[in-house]
């Protein structure tokens, strides 16, 4: 029987997990800051088309 030595400890893989996860929430909720604060172009009035109802066709 062969024994190993284990080096790491259950609380620093916690830990890191704990760290990881913060790290990336901040990092997506700081995409979500930067993406709202740019302007992106609107139209600046309503697009409306007006359909006639010969172009219908009811498919069954």
């Amino acid at each position: 029987m062969q024994f190993t030595k284990n080096t790491s400890s259950s609380k620093a893989s916690i830990m890191g997990l704990v760290i990881k996860t913060i790290i990336g929430i901040a990092v997506i909720l700081g995409i979500i800051f930067f993406l709202s604060a740019i302007d992106f172009p609107a139209p600046k009035k309503e697009i409306e088309k007006i359909i006639p109802n010969e172009n219908f066709k009811i498919v069954k």
